[in-house]
């Protein structure tokens, strides 16, 4: 079912980000990612997606002033509202716009303070956003959510830590089984396979959670030959690595999911406090 997203992404080549939230009642409290193309259901649990511009199709034949920019017979419209645009101007000066507002959205929902203290909430009903008092806070979380966008929307290409350690890559075996760790609890240590080993991983890392679970697990979980029990069928990761030429892959995208992580959470711990009233 493509559900609603034929209003976000109409066609191939739209332009739209998302936020995308956990649904009600996630047993893992909320988790939230951004994307730039159609998200499946399952994204992040049970996805609901807000988002950046949704697209309306294009029926007069004469267009007003007031229709927005037209993609292949679409007219894009904004999906934050002008009612908060205003309300926002009115409290941290005229130079916000939309956008500010939608990066200021994916930065509260990353802030611990706000999960923290709507937890409760936050399993009974989608999340509400609270606008700060001060303008320099709003504008701290408005940068640090354009800064976390940019880092998840780019995952892949992140550069690996400067301190991470690789060892037995001049083998030239990059295939992988499982990815493991040395032994419970040991998680500065992958091992990748049988001659890669990955060391000097920050606890830090493991401190991004998505549904539940750390990035990097999420990476060490799918990644691995696993074999349908009832249709005998085996999924190898393997074989896109293979097809594609591109042999590191799979090691490459951990490399950047451990950079991405840490990242995150270095921009999630210098957030502002949040102050209530």
């Amino acid at each position: 079912m493509i559900y609603q997203n034929k209003k976000l992404f109409p066609i191939a080549d739209s332009i739209n980000l998302v936020i995308c939230v956990s649904s009600i009642g996630a047993n893992n409290g909320i988790s939230v990612l951004i994307s730039n193309i159609i998200p499946d259901l399952h994204f992040n649990g049970d996805t609901q997606a807000f988002p950046l511009y949704y697209y309306e199709k294009h029926e007069q034949s004469n267009p007003t002033l007031f229709d927005a920019t037209k993609e292949n017979n679409y007219i894009r419209r904004d999906g934050v509202s002008d009612f908060i645009l205003e309300r926002a101007q009115s409290m941290y000066g005229n130079r916000v716009t939309k956008e500010d507002i939608f990066y200021y959205v994916y930065g509260i929902l990353h802030s611990p303070n706000y999960r923290t203290r709507f937890a409760n909430d936050l399993k009974k009903m989608l999340p509400r956003i609270p606008l700060v008092e001060e303008p320099r806070d709003f504008w701290a979380f408005s940068k640090a959510g354009k800064t976390l966008a940019d880092l998840h929307l780019t995952y892949e290409s992140a550069p690996p830590c400067a301190d991470v350690t690789i060892t037995g890559t001049e083998h030239g075996n990059f295939a992988v089984e499982k990815m493991r760790f040395p032994k419970k609890g040991q998680k500065e240590t992958i091992i990748y396979n049988s001659t890669i080993t990955i060391t000097n991983i920050p606890e830090k890392a493991y401190r991004y959670i998505v549904n539940g679970k750390s990035a990097i697990e999420w990476i060490m979980e799918r990644y691995q030959i696993t074999t349908h029990k009832e249709s005998g069928i085996t999924n190898n990761p393997n074989d896109w690595a293979t097809e594609t030429s591109k042999p590191r892959y799979i090691l490459d995208l951990l490399l950047s999911v451990i950079s991405v992580s840490l990242q995150s959470v270095e921009i999630v711990e210098s957030l502002p406090e949040l102050r209530w009233e």
